[in-house]
């Protein structure tokens, strides 16, 4: 019986046509006809500029943007007054001359465009990447890779059969402390996974509300129809397309936000691509303010191989806006002790002592204190942005200029993370233990496909 390990290498087959070892290993013939020369400038269109592109994104990318010989040539937003903002801004910090398209199909007429940073509402994220895909440019796309399977699964596709360079924003994977808690683990010395505990609180009314652009933005400025792409149509309401990230289908709020940056370690550290099941619970308990994703939420998941040949291993996953003690905490646990990614540590926490190994005639089983490495600026960087994301913009703006498909975060990374996450959402909105469909892909819920 194939393994779950196993799945994302092969598994997309019936999907994309295409394996995962296939996607790390050497370029296409498409691709190395698309590889430019060393001083080759490659040209970048922006889509959407949200507050994540202008506070994070941007920066990142200007901090290695004239060493790598990359620029900004146009941007793409359907909200006329955010579209010709986006455009002074980058005209004011850049000095070039950049192009306001009004929607992604004028972006994709132009001729002098060669990738593109997506940084959309959650539900869009995987609907323009097939649109990239189908341009044949090279994205940088925003978490979460997709808020449903079938979204999930046609963009997946798209990219396998496009060939392109894909970064999915889960920036974690840049983090020199990931990187070797990753390694550690996968040493053996760290022991079986036995146990992981997440969580990410905080205590903030104000969380993806914008009160004010609501109360001042115009329909007639904004394209209601192309915003809502796949989604059921429904009449103009500013807080859908502002707020987005409180409301189902648009968003599954703490899952595609928080979960997935989270639970995406899991599958790094463990190769395993999804969970084998997901039960979860919560609710609005502070903020009812009209929203109709959840304020605080707990999901569970058991992991481990599909045909239970080895021992697996849960994640408590909780999450709450009405009190942020606690803060984002990452503890993996092992029989000899734990790994702690807030402080970066491993430690012998917990391990097995002497009385209690005695008493059994075991061993005892202690892991030896270790320090993580810090996440650090690259040489020259100006810093700009957060540190994970320059680093993460870095090795996707290398990865283009060689048309190396093997990113830190590719495609098949994200497709994990919207598994798992969408598995918490459907346990959330049913009630009811939730599993993925390897045949299908698609999270099943008591038989049935989770849709919206």
């Amino acid at each position: 019986m194939e393994t779950r390990r196993d799945f994302i290498k092969k598994a997309t087959v019936g999907v994309a046509g295409l394996s995962f070892g296939g996607l790390a290993n050497g370029l296409s013939a498409w691709s190395y006809g698309r590889v430019k020369g060393s001083n080759d400038k490659i040209r970048v269109g922006v889509i959407g500029f949200s507050d994540r592109f202008k506070s994070s994104l941007f920066p990142s990318f200007m901090n290695h943007a004239k060493e790598l010989n990359f620029e900004f040539v146009a941007l793409s937003d359907i909200w006329r007054v955010r579209r010709e903002a986006g455009q002074a801004f980058l005209k004011g910090k850049t000095g070039w001359n950049i192009a306001a398209c009004r929607n992604n199909d004028e972006l994709y007429e132009r001729n002098d465009l060669d990738a593109v940073i997506i940084s959309t509402a959650d539900f869009q994220h995987a609907l323009h990447l097939v649109e990239a895909a189908k341009a044949k440019k090279d994205a940088y796309v925003e978490k979460p890779f997709a808020e449903t399977m079938n979204d999930a699964n046609e963009a997946l596709e798209a990219c396998h059969k496009a060939g392109i360079v894909v970064q999915i924003g889960s920036q974690r994977r840049s983090g020199a402390n990931y990187k070797a808690a990753s390694e550690y683990i996968d040493s053996g010395t760290f022991g079986d996974i036995a146990m992981v505990e997440m969580c990410w609180n905080v205590n903030q009314p104000g969380r993806w509300r914008r009160p004010k652009e609501c109360a001042s933005i115009r329909e007639e400025d904004v394209d209601w129809i192309r915003y809502q792409m796949n989604r059921p149509k429904t009449e103009w309401n500013p807080r859908k397309y502002l707020e987005y990230r409180l409301f189902w289908p648009y968003s599954s709020g703490i899952p595609g936000q928080w979960m997935c940056h989270q639970i995406d370690t899991v599958h790094w550290f463990t190769h395993l691509p999804y969970p084998r099941s997901v039960v979860a619970n919560g609710g609005i308990y502070q903020w009812a303010d009209g929203r109709t994703n959840a304020d605080t939420l707990t999901a569970v998941f058991d992991y481990g191989p599909a045909d239970n040949s080895q021992k697996g291993f849960q994640v408590v996953y909780s999450s709450r806006f009405s009190n942020g003690a606690g803060g984002t905490k990452e503890l993996y646990y092992s029989n000899g002790g734990m790994l702690n990614l807030d402080t970066n540590e491993i430690t012998p926490t917990g391990g097995l002592q002497k009385k209690d190994a005695a008493a059994m005639g075991m061993a005892v089983n202690l892991l030896e204190a270790y320090k993580l490495p810090e996440i650090h600026a690259e040489a020259g960087s100006n810093t700009g942005g957060d540190l994970l994301t320059s680093a993460h913009m870095r090795n996707w703006m290398e990865c283009v200029k060689t048309k190396n498909r093997a990113t830190n975060c590719p495609v098949e990374a994200g497709y994990s993370h919207a598994i798992a996450c969408g598995m918490a959402n459907a346990a959330y909105r049913t009630g009811v233990r939730v599993v993925f469909d390897e045949q299908s892909k698609q999270i099943l819920a008591e038989g049935n496909p989770f849709q919206y």
